[in-house]
């Protein structure tokens, strides 16, 4: 079941038009959400940044779309589907009409829900990936529904057996992973590459930083990275709104140490739990 425009239907009732914008030139924008215990977790940071990217995008959200109907309208789906635990994805894009020009900037919202699984995995290695880059932009911070460069980018990733790769921008420096940010630790000092590299405005990025700023035992730097820190850090982790924190254990020849990175989890848990 899904819920398409407020309205909790089969799969077989949605009919999504072949015009869809979303579907012919990736006009769409998204969420990823994890619910835990029938709780939307940092939900207002979800809402927020759909918002932020809908008028970048230039399109237009109702007015009755609050933060209260954002979050009433993931429930209303786990419920019907019977989920405690679940995997969201909500996307918003803009109505069918138009060629490049659209006709009009209102918008449509398709909500998915899926079993929430655990997607920690250890030993966990990585790799770069160079056959493409990020373009180190303001767009590429909006996760949007084009994302053909994760695509491929997994698909080489499958083929070569590695847990995921490192995407770098038109400047060859580290960008982001296929599937959320990157995080490096050297000594007390954590790093990760700033919104101007081209990466993802990442939610458990935007909390980590935020926790880390709090954090006496740890600075925390946005900045650019070389590719050649990966061999000088010692700990890597990525995240994203579903895995939290996925510590790197090989890169090449260097393995790294998870410490830190199951310390800050540890933290990041209790804050999505107690927020």
């Amino acid at each position: 079941m899904l819920n398409y425009n407020g309205r909790i239907l089969s799969k077989e009732e949605v009919s999504i038009s072949p015009d869809n914008r979303a579907f012919k030139y990736g006009d769409g924008i998204f969420e990823t959400i994890k619910v835990e215990h029938k709780k939307v977790i940092f939900a207002e940071d979800h809402y927020f940044r759909l918002m932020a990217s809908s008028r970048m995008l230039r399109m237009h959200i109702a007015m009755h779309f609050t933060l209260e109907y954002f979050e009433e309208e993931i429930l209303n789906l786990v419920e019907a589907l019977k989920l405690s635990n679940a995997r969201i994805r909500f996307s918003v894009f803009r109505k069918t009409g138009g060629l490049y020009t659209p006709t009009t900037n209102e918008t449509d919202f398709l909500i998915e829900a899926s079993e929430l699984k655990n997607a920690l995995k250890e030993p966990y290695e990585i790799e770069l990936y160079k056959d493409h880059y990020v373009y180190a932009g303001l767009l590429s911070t909006i996760k949007s529904t084009n994302r053909l460069i994760n695509v491929i980018a997994n698909v080489f990733r499958e083929e070569n057996g590695y847990d995921n790769l490192l995407l770098l921008n038109e400047q060859k420096r580290l960008a982001e992973a296929t599937n959320g940010n990157i995080f490096l630790v050297k000594g007390t000092t954590i790093m990760t590459p700033a919104l101007t590299e081209g990466c993802i405005k990442g939610i458990i990025r935007k909390k980590i930083i935020e926790q880390l700023q709090k954090d006496p035992n740890y600075s925390i730097e946005e900045t650019e990275i070389s590719p050649f820190e990966l061999q000088k850090a010692d700990e890597v982790f990525i995240t994203n709104a579903i895995i939290g924190i996925q510590p790197v254990t090989k890169y090449r020849r260097k393995t790294y140490e998870v410490q830190v990175s199951r310390e800050i989890g540890t933290k990041l848990r209790a804050s999505a739990l107690l927020g």
